[in-house]
């Protein structure tokens, strides 16, 4: 990898398919007199690709004098960039600079590219600072975990004329995380036209991350957003006029269900409606407890009695991580084999003055630097974990598969690799035998796919306010159901055990989708196929692509 390509990965900036700088370029030329802006233009992918459209178009000028302009903050790339355009017998302008420094101008017929993608936790300080400004000019307010892209995407649309096009490449997070709800907001407002290119595999090289391409035109407004789903770039030559599907969200919702047919979305919508409610009616979501050091916290039933530890300076808990949890129940007599076979299944919790035994295990802590980590600095003491109560279910929120929910019969602790789910009041009982077993149906399967979000590696996840929004089996279906899902329940412990989650899912479908809400079986193999659809779309990710960032 070259010393260019180093530092523009560190700036969150990726090789773009040529495929894709050509399909944004043709949708946003117009006419061969239009003004083009590549922010962040790196080597000048997209005005190159415009360049060559606008001569198509007709452009009087084969230079292209005062059409291309780009801003590039990263000198190497500017000279790069110029110099490419150049030998093919352009000019350009490209400013050398912070995008996010260049006062708005409203003069450019189209704004296209690929915005710099940085997290969060790398894009801090005065580059924060300045982004979060921006938006904010533009009455979008960004908060504190908002990725660069978010306010790029502002700012860039400043530079349009009022019927302009905004044509760049994002990642998948602006249909699903809850930062992104001003960005949508703002799109639907803003232009008087949204669409959106997906795509079933991944298509930038050397990235993870799933993207959209956002073509966007016009003012006054848009009513609804349209989509294409494509397999991969080839795809991209059969888009025409009649491909576009309409979707019309509620304000600031998600856009993950545009990767639904509508029919099917209404199907999700009136099923969520009839017989299930969200798991916020049945509790509370919380993480687990934050140690700040698992590998000090946490202890192994031999660890635990060599020290001698005195009474009241241990928990039972369930050990870290989650893959441990694959039924429906945690039970005591779980528990204890997990602690016999070595298992980390003891907190280090002195409630009191700790004894002599506990005092030489926080000295050598101290000695191998476990209190200066940022979560054991900010308490005191440092080696008081702070607990949360102990849940009546588990809930799992980073899965290759499903989210799963488990029963906490050993009524254990909880650390920070599971959710806890305190039940309500007159639910407790009922959440506690059966919502874990009812929640293995296809419906819920397909809500969590919905509500959550998808990983670089497959992964999909919840965040606990995701989670409040799980789709699962009411009360009232619960209490029409009980019997028959007791009499199942000896055959799904086998096989969750053997990993046959499709058998359990069938089993529990019969119940409480075709018994219980009247679903025909084609209806539920919708569901199924529409879950299986994100499903794939996850493992294509999750297999990953080993070409290097470039």
């Amino acid at each position: 990898m070259t010393e260019l390509h180093t530092l523009r990965k560190a700036r969150g900036a990726f090789f773009t398919p040529s495929e894709i700088c050509s399909y944004i370029a043709a949708w946003a030329i117009r006419s061969g007199d239009d003004l083009i802006l590549e922010p962040s233009c790196g080597e000048a992918a997209f005005l190159i690709e415009a360049a060559n459209h606008l001569r198509e178009r007709g452009s009087q000028d084969l230079l292209l004098q005062g059409q291309l302009h780009g801003v590039e903050i990263h000198k190497a790339s500017a000279d790069a960039a110029r110099a490419a355009l150049s030998q093919r017998g352009f000019e350009v302008s490209i400013r050398i600079g912070d995008f996010f420094d260049e006062t708005p101008k409203r003069q450019f017929d189209a704004v296209i590219g690929n915005p710099p993608y940085v997290r969060y936790q790398q894009h801090t300080g005065g580059a924060r600072t300045k982004s979060l400004e921006v938006a904010l000019a533009e009455g979008v307010r960004l908060n504190g975990l908002a990725s660069s892209w978010a306010a790029f995407v502002v700012h860039a649309a400043r530079f349009l004329r009022p019927d302009g096009r905004l044509g760049l490449v994002l990642p998948a997070e602006l249909l699903s995380v809850n930062y992104a709800a001003p960005i949508r907001r703002f799109l639907l407002q803003r232009f008087g036209r949204v669409r959106l290119v997906m795509f079933e595999n991944l298509v930038i090289p050397g990235v993870l991350e799933e993207v959209v391409l956002l073509l966007a035109e016009g003012s006054g407004g848009a009513s609804c957003f349209e989509v294409y789903q494509a397999r991969d770039v080839a795809g991209l030559a059969a888009i025409n006029a009649s491909s576009w599907k309409e979707h019309r969200p509620e304000d600031g919702a998600k856009w993950t269900p545009a990767l639904l047919e509508p029919s099917i979305f209404d199907l999700y919508q009136r099923l969520c409606n009839e017989g299930f409610e969200t798991l916020a009616a049945w509790g509370q979501t919380y993480l687990g407890a934050v140690t700040g050091n698992n590998d000090y916290f946490s202890l192994t039933q031999e660890q635990a009695t060599r020290r001698g530890f005195g009474p009241g300076e241990l928990e039972c808990i369930s050990p870290p991580g989650s893959r441990h949890l694959r039924g429906y129940r945690f039970t005591d007599a779980a528990w204890e084999s997990m602690a016999e076979s070595g298992a980390r299944c003891y907190l280090f919790y002195p409630k009191h003055a700790p004894s002599m035994a506990a005092q030489q295990y926080i000295a050598e802590g101290q000695k191998a630097g476990v209190h200066q980590a940022y979560k054991c600095a900010a308490r005191s003491p440092w080696w008081r974990v702070p607990l949360v109560k102990v849940p009546d279910l588990f809930l799992t929120y980073m899965n290759h598969d499903r989210p799963r929910l488990i029963t906490n019969h050993a009524r254990t602790h909880i650390l920070n690799s599971l959710y806890g789910v305190r039940l309500h009041h007159g639910r407790k009982q009922l959440g506690k035998e059966l919502l874990p077993i009812a929640s293995l149906n296809s419906l819920t399967l397909l809500g969590a796919e919905m509500v959550g979000r998808a990983y670089g590696g497959g992964l999909l996840k919840l965040e606990p306010r995701e989670a409040d929004y799980l789709p699962v089996a009411s009360k009232a279906s619960l209490e029409k159901c009980g019997d028959e899902i007791r009499a199942i329940s000896p055959q799904l412990a086998p096989a969750l055990r053997q990993g046959d989650v499709q058998r359990a899912v069938e089993m529990v479908d019969n119940i409480v989708l075709k018994h219980v809400l009247n679903i025909t079986d084609d209806d539920i193999k919708t569901l199924r196929d529409a879950r299986e659809v994100f499903f794939e779309r996850r493992k294509a990710r999750g297999k990953g692509d080993n070409a290097e960032n470039r």
